[in-house]
C-alpha cells in the first residue's frame, strides 16, 4: 500500500525538482539531503516514477514522484 504524502519542493531555473520537506499526517519532516535521483520502480508498493533517495531526519528513505503524487518507502 502506498503512503501518499504532501511534499514541499524547490524548482530550479532548469526545471529540476528538489524536495525540502515531507508532511506525514500532522508531522512535517525535513529532507536533510537528496543523494540520488533516477527513474525507478517501487519494489515494495508497486508503481514507478522518479525515485529520490533521501535522508529525512537522519533516516534513509525513497521518495517517489508518481505522475503528480508523492509517496514514501523507508529503506530497511
Amino acid at each position: 500500500m502506498k503512503n501518499y504524502v504532501e511534499v514541499t519542493v524547490v524548482f530550479d531555473k532548469e526545471g529540476g525538482i528538489t524536495p525540502i520537506s515531507v508532511k506525514m499526517e500532522d508531522e512535517k519532516l525535513e529532507v536533510d539531503r537528496v543523494m540520488d535521483i533516477r527513474p525507478a520502480a517501487s519494489l515494495k508498493s508497486g508503481g514507478a516514477g522518479i525515485r529520490y533517495k533521501c535522508r529525512i531526519e537522519g533516516r534513509e528513505t525513497y521518495l517517489f514522484l508518481e505522475e503528480t503524487r508523492w509517496f514514501l518507502e523507508f529503506v530497511e
